[in-house]
């Protein structure tokens, strides 16, 4: 795929966005054919995506669950850029109208301690957990502008990975004698309970996830560095929520997330 219509695919992302439009796909001459191709289109939504001030503070990872796999038809996870200006703590007011979709991710997040290298054989989680010195309570609001998030994982990630908006909760820094494969998750609306799951849900375990994130960045000549926040993947069913809506999403032992919608 050649710059110009990188570029052109980028554009038509962004124009989608800001006016909330929604479409089957992007058009044939416009659909990346390889995830290196959406990758480098992603590259250029995420810098239309920030203005003056803003950043890049992260990754979220998507497709870490089989039934996610098999929808995008994807053997592996695909990358996305959490970014300032769409990240918010806990207790977050955020306006309906903001989004397409209000589709709800209830996940276990990270901050990096130290800069990831990358090693020969690539990482464990025994490795990655070396450079992690925290754990966060997270809820990603997932937003497309296609008809399904199912259109397939190429153009998903050309959309930044369909990211929404990101909410944390506090960081847990004593958190290596937790059981995070184990820990529940409950998610709630408005008081009652919609789904559960827990950390085994994502690849099995969230720093199995953190390990193919930091191999995949240095297969792409990236890496996470020493204050990047990572967003791990959905660990229960998913659901889209509505104007007037109140989230809570608990992880036990490690703390919750609220945010209502307007």
């Amino acid at each position: 795929m050649d710059e110009r219509r990188i570029r052109a695919a980028a554009d038509r992302l962004l124009e989608l966005r800001r006016t909330r439009r929604v479409v089957p796909d992007l058009p044939t001459e416009l659909r990346p054919v390889t995830l290196s191709d959406a990758y480098a289109v992603q590259d250029l939504v995420v810098e239309g995506l920030l203005p003056g001030g803003a950043g890049r503070i992260g990754y979220k990872v998507a497709c870490t669950s089989e039934i996610a796999q098999a929808a995008l038809d994807i053997d592996g996870p695909l990358f996305g850029r959490l970014l300032s200006n769409s990240t918010s703590a806990s207790g977050a007011r955020l306006s309906t109208d903001r989004f397409v979709h209000r589709v709800i991710e209830a996940e276990f997040a990270f901050r990096i301690g130290s800069d990831v290298p990358p090693v020969d054989g690539g990482h464990t989680p025994d490795s990655i957990a070396v450079h992690v010195d925290a754990v966060l309570p997270a809820v990603e609001i997932v937003d497309y502008r296609y008809e399904s998030w199912a259109v397939g994982a190429v153009p998903v990630a050309a959309d930044n990975a369909i990211h929404g908006w990101w909410v944390h909760g506090a960081p847990v820094e004593g958190w290596r004698h937790l059981d995070l494969a184990g820990a529940a998750v409950d998610v709630r609306r408005n008081g009652e309970l919609v789904t559960s799951g827990s950390g085994a849900a994502v690849l099995g375990h969230p720093l199995t996830v953190m390990a193919w994130l930091a191999d995949e960045l240095a297969g792409r000549g990236r890496a996470l560095r020493v204050g990047d926040l990572v967003t791990t993947g959905v660990t229960t069913d998913v659901f889209e929520a509505a104007a007037g809506d109140r989230i809570d999403a608990e992880f036990a032992g490690i703390g919750d997330v609220v945010l209502e919608f307007d």
